[in-house]
């Protein structure tokens, strides 16, 4: 009988360690794999399936991360959202020289085979912007809106 409550108890631990939002079945089972494999000792996986993607976001080492997977299960990427200070000191520094009246309404990183990443939305009460680095090179406008 302790078996079996026992197993049971471990088959109810494994079952809720990971949720999926749009069901066990819809996500393939190759990115289920990579990503028990890549990220060992995550914990509170919830994951959502896009058209052409498996997302999934997930705690590791205190962080918040969010993990993007091809529907053939390959790791394409993986995204952080980042404090301004955990930039590279070049990168503040332009932010800070060219944007100074701006503020920061989003920060993240994204990290893939190529390398990292930053993107940054700034805002004043007239104007958007969202910037770009690749690599802690320098910044470039994606896109720019202005308010009504």
């Amino acid at each position: 009988m302790k078996k079996i409550i026992v197993a049971l108890g471990m088959t109810l631990a494994v079952s809720t360690s990971f949720a999926f939002t749009g069901g066990e079945g819809t996500i393939n089972k190759k990115a289920i794999n990579a990503f028990r494999t890549e990220f060992v000792g995550a914990t509170n996986a919830t994951w959502t399936a896009g058209t052409d993607y498996y997302a999934v976001a997930f705690n590791m080492s205190g962080q918040e991360l969010v993990a993007h997977y091809s529907t053939s299960g390959d790791l394409m990427y993986v995204t952080r959202n980042i404090s301004s200070v955990n930039l590279p000191f070049s990168l503040q520094k332009e932010l800070k020289k060219s944007y100074d009246n701006y503020w920061i309404t989003e920060l993240f990183e994204l990290a893939n085979h190529a390398g990292t990443s930053y993107y940054v939305t700034l805002e004043t009460a007239d104007a958007k912007v969202i910037l770009k680095s690749t690599n802690g090179a320098n910044w470039s406008v994606c896109q720019q809106i202005e308010k009504e």
